[in-house]
């Protein structure tokens, strides 16, 4: 697909915009002045993906926690600030690689001067974050309510603000929790501005549910070449959004990264618990980078076909599985034995693949 094209930033040692690859983001929702909790989110975090992590700013306490989170982890970091400009200078004193701030909301133009000055001498971006379930009276009252356009005119304010002091190292974001609101905005705005696009559907909910909303948001405008990093904003543990966020882009061709599952969804004709093989592998497999497609089927009909198109997969038959490793049938397994067999040899082939592009190099 043809990508919006955009200026490029920096944040810390990941471009965001200018044709880079698409980032996955996620927020701790750990107190960030409990330094050992956050640190072990984050490098939780790290291990599934995540390219960007953003952490709650709410007060001086926070604020000195991060020089010394920033230390123990090695993905960027932003700081969420709101309202107070001290948070941000704090911030960025502390070495945060961007910022999440509302210039209209942090003070007179002093305060918001001597913000944009010290970020840009740090050279750190900062993300423009408009909310709809935020939106400034003047905005809502002057184009009818919470609408699209009021978004735009809400983030073309905080936009103004940031130009006028020669500063463009800008990201922007205009979530709703309606899909179709978040992307007439985002739609809107693309037109009009060349600065990248952070995707997001805010408070889409959890599991299930939270995952769909997103996937339909997120991934329209992907699929339109809008959006330049993303978030999945799932309530609970936040790993599930990186997991999330992955899947999105990986479905549209965008990224590839980690196992892509597939599975059957189970007829009359299963004579094996395809879900429970299925859940198992999914899980174990959790930590592995290298991009595989693995297979889990359920039967004679589908199910060689599909195991044989995958990089490692497995078919089900009465008692037994079939093994294929790129297409080719390695071994039959017992029932029992299918899901031990199907992640020994996903992660053997990941560990081989690895290898040979490590030797290339």
């Amino acid at each position: 697909m043809k990508r919006r094209p955009t200026r490029q930033i920096w944040v810390g040692k990941v471009a965001v915009g200018g044709g880079a690859p698409i980032s996955v983001q996620s927020m701790t929702n750990t107190d960030t002045r409990d330094i050992a909790a956050t640190v072990a989110q984050i490098q939780r975090l790290s291990r599934a993906g995540c390219d960007i992590v953003r952490l709650a700013v709410p007060d001086q306490e926070a604020a000195a926690a991060l020089a010394r989170i920033k230390a123990q982890v090695d993905i960027p970091i932003i700081a969420d600030i709101h309202f107070d400009y001290r948070l941000a200078l704090a911030a960025l004193e502390a070495g945060v690689d961007g910022l999440r701030l509302n210039p209209g909301n942090i003070g007179g133009p002093g305060r918001v001067k001597a913000v944009v000055k010290e970020a840009a001498a740090r050279r750190v971006p900062i993300r423009i974050g408009v909310n709809a379930g935020s939106l400034e009276k003047e905005a809502m009252a002057a184009h009818g309510g919470v609408t699209a356009a009021a978004m735009v005119a809400s983030a073309m304010k905080h936009i103004h603000l940031l130009e006028d002091l020669d500063f463009y190292d800008i990201k922007i974001s205009l979530k709703a929790a309606e899909v179709p609101l978040m992307l007439a905005a985002y739609r809107q705005l693309a037109g009009q501005v060349d600065y990248p696009l952070h995707l997001g559907v805010t408070e889409a909910g959890r599991g299930l549910e939270g995952a769909v909303k997103s996937a339909v948001g997120i991934g329209i405008l992907l699929n339109e070449g809008i959006g330049d990093t993303i978030r999945v904003s799932l309530t609970g543990d936040p790993v599930q959004e990186v997991v999330a966020g992955f899947a999105i882009l990986r479905s549209l061709g965008l990224r590839r990264r980690g196992i892509e599952l597939i599975s059957c969804p189970t007829c009359g004709r299963c004579q094996v618990d395809v879900e429970g093989v299925a859940a198992r592998v999914q899980q174990d497999l959790q930590d592995v980078a290298r991009p595989l497609k693995v297979a889990v089927m359920g039967c004679a009909v589908n199910g060689p076909g599909e195991a044989r198109q995958a990089d490692v997969g497995i078919a089900g038959g009465p008692g037994f599985g079939l093994l294929f490793r790129h297409g080719r049938p390695v071994r039959k397994v017992k029932e029992e034995d299918m899901a031990r067999a199907l992640i020994e040899e996903a992660r053997r082939l990941a560990a081989e693949e690895g290898e040979e592009e490590n030797a290339r190099e």
